[in-house]
């Protein structure tokens, strides 16, 4: 087949990011949900795409947003859920469906790029943590908040403020700094004890894979070796889209 006009959306918790792809990247474009319930002029001078997949973990109002928009092609979209087995990766989840779409399509990516067992972070307003076997078995991970949830939870529940910016140090000397050093801490220990606990379980393991747009606060004080991809959620939304269009039954149904 042909390269074809693939549209993906990573609908999340605080962005909506999609793009255009067609062999490479021909569009990218994130924006927070106040502004994307605004875009109907965007997607209306968007190129008719020949398949549309979306990964959703947001609310529902962002959802009917994206079926209005979408609605304009006569192109019906195909809203991933994690399967059991898809494109080279075998769900371990008590019920595969349960996974994120999200956290699915990131392990689908990150499958692709390296064949060695690996931990998959994905940093947002949660950050996740999965760990992938060198068999392609994703084993499990863990979420935890994310940097401004866990600062905002401090802010909630005790009387500590903190004004930023604020400086990352091994041993901070202001509140400011104790708090943005203590996050950063909490999220760079998660990553790498995930990262001993693959290691112990597998003889060998290749890169931590990291995305998200709170990854920059991190990969500078990493201990362990990493690849920092940009947007691996929608990486993986393109391999899915090229999954199905291989398929001619779902192409056939999802694209009429």
């Amino acid at each position: 087949m042909s390269s074809i006009k693939v549209l993906v959306i990573d609908s999340g918790n605080t962005f909506v990011k999609w793009g255009l792809h067609n062999g490479n990247w021909v569009l990218k474009e994130k924006i927070c949900h106040s502004q994307f319930l605004a875009m109907d002029d965007v997607f209306y001078n968007l190129p008719v795409p020949d398949i549309i997949v979306i990964s959703h973990v947001s609310s529902e109002s962002i959802r009917n947003k994206l079926s209005m928009l979408t609605s304009i092609w006569c192109v019906k979209p195909y809203w991933i859920l994690a399967q059991s087995f898809q494109c080279g990766v075998t769900n371990e989840y008590s019920e595969p469906s349960q996974l994120g779409c999200d956290r699915w399509a990131a392990l689908i990516a990150a499958r692709q790029l390296q064949k060695d067992s690996c931990i998959v972070v994905n940093v947002g307003t949660a950050m996740t943590v999965d760990a992938l076997s060198a068999s392609g078995h994703f084993l499990g991970g863990i979420i935890i908040p994310g940097f401004y949830a866990m600062l905002n939870g401090l802010r909630a529940e005790t009387q500590l403020t903190c004004t930023l910016p604020a400086d990352y140090h091994s041993f901070p000397r202001n509140t400011n700094d104790a708090i943005h050093s203590g996050i950063i801490q909490g999220l760079l220990g998660a990553i790498e004890r995930m990262h001993r606990l693959i290691s112990q379980h597998n003889s060998s393991i290749g890169n931590c894979i990291i995305s998200g747009g709170g990854a920059y606060q991190l990969i500078s004080y990493l201990k362990i070796s990493f690849t920092h991809v940009e947007n691996l959620v929608m990486d993986g939304l393109v391999i899915i889209a090229q999954d199905l269009a291989q398929n001619e039954e779902h192409f056939i149904e999802y694209s009429n």
